[in-house]
């Protein structure tokens, strides 16, 4: 094997790879990269035998075809101290050497056998279906944030995609939830698809957004029964799915929440994000005293301190109520418009968050006690 290949396409395919690859994996091959040279193409393949991530650089002169394995870490952090945009010459040295060089440096990196690297084939032919990638990635992060850490309810963690139906329109819609917050957003779509309802898991998705931020275009989506695949211009994703039941979200979406707040939408989020900065325990939470058409925060903590701020607002109700800042930071940080509603009915109840620029989002967040 003999190729040479630009730094910047390479450090950016191994760039990728970190995300997939595990920092201490009980089986060292999948510490590895397998990298295949041929017919003008370096094939560059990371999994962690949940997902595999498969990257294709084109145009790369190859002077010898061949596939061999080495340490994803260790070559990406070498990449990416050579010079930008200068040529990487690779050639395998031995079984088990793989030579770099770029400039005045040489390496030889360890490989292992490409025979030992684990590679699924699946045919996932039959429910293809294509999402423009801008719109992909703003569903994604409308979600993401409300993904649960609880590992004992494998079911919340991650996104819930489903179809549903309007009227006459069709709707690819997602919905993640932590018990405390939920996050629903939906784009629609041109055309009626044959796809099962399916739970991405957290660490899939973050994956695919990384790959997404990068690209403009259509991303090819099929999925079998355990499986899914995304297909982004040079780069395939494939991810085994949460085997799970996630629950009916629609009814924890308040139906009666008619006390109506509306605030400028980057006056709330500063305020927010200046009030809690008093407490760095973010369990504290933020009170809300609401009087009509002002919002008085505050923050109170034995330890550091207390602050508190007042925003105008319309409101023509009196309330007082809590809420997790990082909650509502993370809310208003993926709201579109100017403004930011928030609908209340009571104290002890959630509040539904609406983004009048977006009406295909909501957002439901639980007060705290005290």
């Amino acid at each position: 094997m003999k190729f040479n290949v630009n730094q910047q396409d390479l450090q950016k395919s191994l760039n990728y790879c970190q995300g997939v690859i595990e920092k201490r994996s009980t089986l060292q091959i999948l510490s590895n990269v397998l990298l295949e040279a041929s017919e003008s193409k370096l094939k560059i393949t990371a999994t962690d035998l949940d997902l595999i991530f498969i990257n294709q650089i084109p145009n790369v002169e190859i002077e010898e075809e061949g596939k061999t394995t080495a340490s994803s870490s260790i070559m990406y952090d070498i990449v990416r101290k050579f010079s930008p945009g200068k040529k990487i010459n690779f050639s395998d040295v031995g079984e088990n050497k793989l030579h770099l060089e770029s400039e005045k440096s040489v390496f030889n990196l360890n490989c292992m056998s490409p025979a030992d690297f684990p590679l699924s084939e699946e045919n996932f032919s039959d429910n293809e279906f294509s999402i423009n990638s801008k719109k992909l990635l703003k569903l994604l992060n409308k979600c993401k944030f409300s993904i649960s850490n609880d590992e004992t309810r494998h079911y919340l963690s991650g996104i819930f995609f489903h179809i549903n139906q309007i009227e006459d329109k069709i709707f690819l819609t997602a919905a993640a939830t932590d018990s405390h917050r939920m996050s629903i957003s939906k784009i629609r779509l041109t055309n009626k698809i044959d796809f099962e309802s399916i739970i991405l898991p957290k660490k899939t998705i973050f994956q695919l957004c990384s790959i997404l931020e990068d690209y403009d275009g259509d991303v090819k989506i099929s999925n079998i029964k355990s499986k899914i695949k995304f297909e982004i211009n040079n780069s395939i994703l494939i991810s085994k799915l949460i085997d799970g039941k996630f629950p009916n979200y629609m009814q924890v979406v308040p139906k009666e929440n008619k006390k109506k707040l509306e605030a400028d939408l980057k006056l709330f989020l500063d305020s927010v994000d200046r009030v809690a900065s008093v407490s760095l325990d973010k369990k504290d939470g933020v009170k809300f005293n609401l009087q009509k058409d002002t919002l008085n925060l505050s923050v109170n903590n034995t330890n550091s301190g207390d602050g508190k701020e007042s925003l105008a607002v319309k409101f023509d109700h009196e309330l007082d109520i809590s809420f997790n800042s990082k909650y509502l930071i993370d809310i208003a940080s993926q709201l579109e418009g100017e403004k930011i509603e928030i609908y209340f009915k009571d104290t002890g109840s959630p509040a539904l968050i609406k983004d009048p620029a977006d009406f295909d989002s909501i957002f439901v967040v639980m007060p705290m006690k005290g």
